[in-house]
């Protein structure tokens, strides 16, 4: 049964480098270069989007790159929600290396600009889930209204997820405070070491243990040793799929989309994380997020 999802996260142009030998510091080092759009959490709306009806909320510069990120969302059949701004659509350049591992430099635009007025606006309407990037929880600029979206989504009866997205910014925030202004969300995504940074644990086990207990369903993706998932006393796990990794870009938004796509319609968690890692295992094959 398709469900009518909300999902809130930046708006990015992705410029996607792979050098194909040593870097020449002061010269041309020859290249694959992908430029798409981009967005963690639009990446997952583009794979939620093929099985629900899909809003995508977020702030756009008035350039052309904020233009592209709208028609691609529309040809993916997610309806953009999105609010104009002066200023530049975010971006973000990757270099992968040879093992398909990236290194991501961030410019995040205007992003920052998203106003409450149009978030609430875009949750006017009938919605019977909310996904929240954690990149808008991150950001202190917008941080109260990520909290606001998930409290008023949950007075309405709608389910909640959150991706927690990002490793180096969650330690500078701090565990503490992503978690409260998270809330009790009914799933919450991580990879392995975000996991371990929200649980201040050294160990997997414990540490998805320690975090299960404020949410409903957690889900965390491990990369090569495949990803798990805990409700309640129920534990699933799920190996990764064998298959050359090129780019590990998006990866983890297909996974999270996958699984969210399925147990939405009703698919138990079984089912859904066996998707999310075939869907993964797709992404990674080629270069850029789109699989």
């Amino acid at each position: 049964m398709s469900s009518r999802i909300v999902v809130i996260g930046d708006a990015m142009l992705d410029v996607i480098v792979r050098p194909l030998g040593p870097v020449a510091p002061t010269s041309d080092t020859p290249s694959r270069v992908r430029i798409s759009r981009g967005g963690s959490a639009a990446n997952m709306a583009v794979t939620l989007a093929r099985h629900h009806d899909v809003t995508y909320v977020g702030v756009v510069g008035d350039d052309e790159s904020g233009a592209m990120f709208a028609r691609d969302l529309e040809r993916e059949r997610v309806t953009p929600r999105l609010e104009t701004v002066s200023g530049s659509t975010g971006v973000v350049v990757a270099l992968v290396d040879r093992d398909g591992q990236r290194a991501m430099m961030t410019d995040r635009g205007v992003n920052c600009e998203l106003s409450l007025a149009h978030v609430r606006a875009a949750l006017a309407d009938h919605f019977d889930h909310l996904h929240v990037s954690g990149y808008t929880v991150l950001d202190d600029a917008t941080r109260a209204i990520a909290s606001e979206a998930l409290d008023l989504s949950r007075a309405r009866g709608a389910s909640t997820s959150v991706d927690t997205c990002s490793l180096a910014p969650l330690e500078k925030l701090g565990a503490g405070v992503f978690l409260h202004a998270i809330g009790p969300v009914t799933m919450l995504f991580a990879n392995e070491e975000e996991a371990l940074a929200l649980a201040n644990d050294a160990d997997i086990a414990t540490a998805s243990e320690r975090l299960a207990q404020g949410v409903d369903e957690l889900i965390i993706t491990r990369g090569a040793n495949g990803a798990l998932v805990i409700r309640g006393d129920d534990h699933w796990h799920a190996d990764a799929k064998p298959v050359e990794v090129l780019d590990t870009t998006g990866a983890g938004d297909a996974a999270t989309g996958s699984y969210l796509a399925a147990r939405l319609t009703g698919a138990g968690c079984d089912v859904a994380l066996e998707l999310a890692m075939a869907n993964a295992a797709t992404v990674v094959g080629h270069l850029g997020a789109s699989d």
